[in-house]
This record gives structure tokens, sequence and C-alpha cells, in this order.
């Protein structure tokens, strides 16, 4: 600990606004795996992330076992399947098109969880609201993601799933609630452009700011 705090200067929130435009959801995964200690070394920078009354209600699953990343994709296939059903006929082409998960390529498969009650920080902030746990997840996420973009190793954050059967497939703590699952691995291609822009499913983004 110090009591000098670093000076961010413009040369560096230049490169951090650089860093948030090339941090993009990757889907297209080379099958190399990443280097020894790199995984752990993305988890530590999570561990950075603030957390309600810091209280780190994150619990990664490194899911490694072929069967259970299996199951993983069988669950994502009949999601996506059930998702694609939803749109009409022109929505539902552009659907059938876009790739929404590495699953099958990815070196790695990272599961993140909210233990809706943990022990650390003795409920501080959480009584009011108890969202702030899944929040404080999503947090350590993001903060994995951009740790990852720094080594030039891509995230793709997989939603289409059905998320209550992701947890008894991992044999986890019932009472643990799923956030994330991650695919982890070096992109096929890098772009500052989202993929779902490039690919015309939406082209806004929202930096509304309402005042009252």
């Amino acid at each position: 600990m110090t009591d000098k705090p670093p000076v961010f200067d413009a040369a560096f929130a230049d490169q951090f606004d650089t860093l948030l435009r090339w941090r993009r959801d990757v889907r297209h995964f080379k099958t190399d795996p990443l280097p020894g200690g790199c995984l752990e070394r993305l988890v530590a920078a999570a561990n950075l992330a603030p957390s309600v009354g810091l209280s780190q209600p994150w619990r990664f699953v490194r899911v490694s076992d072929p069967k259970r990343r299996e199951a993983m994709i069988e669950n994502f296939e009949r999601s996506n399947a059930d998702a694609l059903s939803t749109y009409d006929e022109d929505r539902a082409a552009l659907y059938a098109r876009l790739k929404l998960a590495g699953l099958k390529e990815a070196p790695e498969h990272l599961a993140v969880f909210a233990d809706p009650d943990p022990g650390q920080g003795a409920g501080l902030g959480r009584t009011t609201m108890p969202e702030t746990v899944g929040y404080s997840v999503a947090i350590a996420v993001h903060t994995l993601w951009l740790a990852a973009r720094v080594e030039g190793i891509g995230v793709g954050w997989v939603s289409i799933l059905d998320a209550d059967a992701v947890g008894p497939a991992l044999e986890v703590d019932p009472g643990w609630r799923l956030v994330a699952y991650l695919c982890i691995g070096f992109p096929r291609q890098d772009a500052d452009t989202p993929e779902l822009e490039r690919v015309g499913w939406e082209a806004r983004r929202a930096a509304d700011i309402v005042e009252r």
C-alpha cells in the first residue's frame, strides 16, 4: 500500500480509451491453449474489482472436463434453437447466420457464479439492494475482460443458455446463481467494432443521459 497515488497522464488516458474500444465479445477463437498461469492471472485481476460491502461474491469455475463442456454446448444449442423460434422471418434469417458462441473452439470455459449470501462483507450494502451481489460479479467479469484484452486474449460471454441447468451440470453449490459463462482464448481476428454491428444486427451505441 502506498500513500502517493499514481498519475494517469494523457498518454495513458488515450491507451485506456483504445483498450475500451478494442474490448470485444469474441466468438471466433483459435484452439491454441493459453500460456501456463494465464487464466489464474486473469482471475487475480478480476479479484481487484469493487464489490458491495467488499464481499467479493464471485465464484469462478473452470470447466475442463470434456463431458461437462459437451453438456454446456448441448445446453447452448437447445437454447439457441428456442431463441431462433421467437423471431419473425427476416430477423430469424439473420439470427440463423450469426455465430453466437465459441464453445467448441475456445480452449477455456469459465463459469462465473454469484454467491447470494457470502459470509465476507457481513451483509454491508446488501440489505436494501440484494441485487448488488450480481452487479458486483458483473463488474468482476468486465475487469477480467479488460485484463484479457491487454494480453491479446479474447473473451466471449455466452448468455444463450438455460442458466438454471448450468449449476447442476457443474455440480456447484446449489445456492449459487450463474451470472456469466465465458469462452476464453486467442481470437481468430481482432476488430474495434462489435461483430453484431458489423453484420447489421444492431447499429446504435447508446450514450444518452437523462437529466432530472
